[in-house]
């Protein structure tokens, strides 16, 4: 029986480029279903064990992961350790894994439970990027679950697939990359260079990709946007703490105002730094006011 779906759900997603993703951050919630592509049953149930504070009342697992060894399409219930698990096999197709979740969201009485997907860069190496997106929608998709939380690796083999597959907005906190110690360098040292780009970061993005000139100033990026919330110059203050954060670059051999190197653009250092950028704290100056620099 397949659960209900709700297509307006919110897919959360949890980042890391050093090591496995921080997808339990957190309390736990009391009902989970856990999808694993790239842990086994018994590594995450220990990874559970060695986590602070109780966990889940109930979990069910689908594994199909490589690692797990068991009966392939079966599921086993074991009431003693409050478990039930399905295994598929690594290369069985996704709408089955989808369909062996929903099958488990039905059969959970009481509390919704969370989704929580362990790693979804397997995923996209080996099935591709399309594969992907219809199966993170399905468990997207499905109604009576608390949340749906993907955790995925960060890494040059899969930044161009996390872009198209995922908005920055959807990572949330902890950001297990590098570039956040930047980010926070450009907090502490220029607050209000910070506060326009964490302001504007995606009007800044969009003007980037939309303006056909290699070596535009902040004015000819403005004009390729409709409908800004900026300004030539709050872009341009913006655009200055892209390239601090090394997302594009200035052209060198400018006279007078300041012309940026689009060829220079890397779209998935910007993806990283959105995400870093919408998961900052807006922390307050010393007057009690948000540190986000005012348009005037």
């Amino acid at each position: 029986m397949a659960a209900p779906t709700d297509s307006d759900r919110e897919v959360t997603v949890r980042l890391s480029a050093a090591g496995r993703p921080p997808v339990r951050e957190g309390p736990s919630p009391e009902r989970v279903v856990s999808v694993l592509f790239d842990t086994g049953i018994e590594e995450w149930r220990r990874g559970r064990r060695g986590s602070p504070g109780p966990g889940p009342a109930r979990e069910a697992i689908v594994a199909a992961s490589d690692t797990t060894r068991g009966a392939v399409g079966t599921t086993q219930v074991v009431p003693s350790r409050r478990l039930a698990y399905t295994t598929l096999d690594e290369s069985a197709p996704l709408d089955r894994v989808a369909d062996a979740v929903s099958a488990h969201v039905v059969d959970v009485d009481g509390e919704a439970p969370s989704v929580v997907v362990d790693d979804v860069a397997p995923v996209l190496v080996d099935r591709g990027l399309d594969a992907t997106r219809s199966l993170v929608a399905a468990l997207g998709s499905l109604t009576d679950v608390a949340e749906v939380v993907v955790g995925c690796s960060y890494g040059p083999e899969t930044a161009a697939d996390v872009r198209s597959l995922f908005d920055p907005t959807d990572v949330s906190e902890p950001v297990d990359h590098p570039v956040t110690g930047t980010v926070d360098r450009l907090r502490r040292d220029d607050p209000t260079t910070f506060g326009y780009v964490r302001r504007h970061w995606a009007e800044a993005r969009d003007g980037i990709e939309r303006c056909t000139r290699n070596y535009p100033q902040s004015k000819q990026v403005h004009a390729a946007l409709s409908d800004p919330e900026t300004t030539p110059r709050t872009l341009g203050a913006t655009l200055s703490g892209l390239v601090r954060l090394d997302v594009l670059d200035t052209w060198g051999e400018t006279v007078g105002s300041t012309r940026y190197d689009l060829t220079a653009y890397d779209p998935d250092r910007m993806w990283v730094v959105g995400a870093a950028l919408a998961t900052s704290s807006e922390e307050p100056d010393a007057d009690g006011e948000s540190m986000t620099a005012d348009d005037d």
